[in-house]
């Protein structure tokens, strides 16, 4: 239960950091931030990367390497969960980190993939443990079928 409430308030953070006014949001955060995702305070966000597809690709890539997204992106200490081309979309990357370097991420991004990429953000919360113990429980409580009676 205790881990249930850590999700739901790193989740909560995650979501106020990501509505905060457009000033604050456009600051770079505290060098302090830098923490490590745990239990407690981790979230996943999966950023849709979608491409200009009026652009060649090398076009594409040029730019983000003048704007610094090779260097930039995924920030040091932040995980990587999954990073995949999406044929005829462009990349979706998964990345696990504390709720408070969302700002972070998102300033990386802001910074070196618009004008190649379009962006969608989606905050999310690991919850496969809980969603599994879930079914276990259900069946294990599930009634067991009863065995077949003999014909007389």
């Amino acid at each position: 239960m205790a881990q249930s409430a850590g999700i739901w308030m790193a989740l909560a953070m995650a979501a106020a950091l990501a509505c905060s006014s457009g000033d604050a949001a456009q600051t770079a955060p505290p060098a302090t931030e830098n923490a490590a995702p745990t239990a407690d305070n981790a979230v996943m966000l999966t950023v849709f990367l979608k491409h200009d597809q009026s652009r060649p690709l090398s076009e594409l890539n040029a730019q983000l390497d003048r704007q610094g997204y090779y260097k930039a992106f995924p920030p040091a200490g932040v995980e990587v969960v999954s990073w995949y081309v999406m044929m005829g979309i462009g990349q979706v990357v998964t990345l696990r980190l504390p709720a408070s370097r969302l700002r972070e991420v998102n300033r990386i991004l802001e910074n070196t993939v618009w004008g190649s990429y379009r962006t969608e953000f989606y905050p999310t919360y690991d919850y496969k443990a809980i969603g599994i113990a879930s079914h276990d429980k259900a069946v294990q409580a599930a009634p067991q079928p009863s065995p077949p009676q003999p014909s007389k």
